[in-house]
């Protein structure tokens, strides 16, 4: 009786590990600054995928985890996104984006720009994370992704080999 407990109890585990997974988050956003000083989006999706949002919450620096949103913005609904490339706080026009709190970047504020995959497994997010310190780091046509500055060619390597 006490082996079929531990028995039962090894396999409720397994098959507790096994579907705890989350997406794996991967570099398919960046993020770098024009020669005016304008922010920009590099944003480079998975093929053709069916992707929700994309969203930039901007929090205060330390304060993440609050879910406090208050510069940024929010594209709602799927879509399927292609390359694209735009200024951070005006993204396409038909993804009507809802505006949240100040449209510029703060000091002392950590944003983050993201979009997931939007099909019943989930597989993916792509996702960027940077401060007001991490892009005035970047020397000229570098940009922010995986945590790093790089040139573009790099995170045009590096979102190809995620996918």
């Amino acid at each position: 009786m006490r082996r079929g407990l531990f028995a039962v109890a090894g396999v409720v585990a397994a098959v507790g590990l096994l579907s705890g997974c989350t997406a794996e988050t991967l570099p398919l956003v960046a993020v770098r600054v024009d020669d005016a000083g304008a922010v920009e989006v590099v944003l480079r999706p998975c093929g053709d995928d069916l992707v929700r949002g994309p969203s930039l919450t901007g929090t205060p620096t330390g304060q993440e985890e609050s879910g406090r949103n208050v510069s940024g913005w929010r594209a709602s609904g799927s879509r399927r996104l292609v390359d694209a490339e735009f200024p951070l706080f005006s993204p396409p026009g038909d993804w009507h984006v809802l505006p949240v709190g100040e449209q510029r970047v703060l000091a002392g504020h950590t944003y983050q720009l993201a979009f997931g995959k939007d099909e019943y497994n989930y597989e993916y997010s792509g996702v960027v994370t940077f401060t007001a310190t991490d892009l005035a780091a970047l020397k000229p046509r570098q940009v922010w992704a995986d945590d790093r500055a790089m040139s573009l060619g790099e995170f045009e390597e590096l979102a190809e080999d995620s996918c």
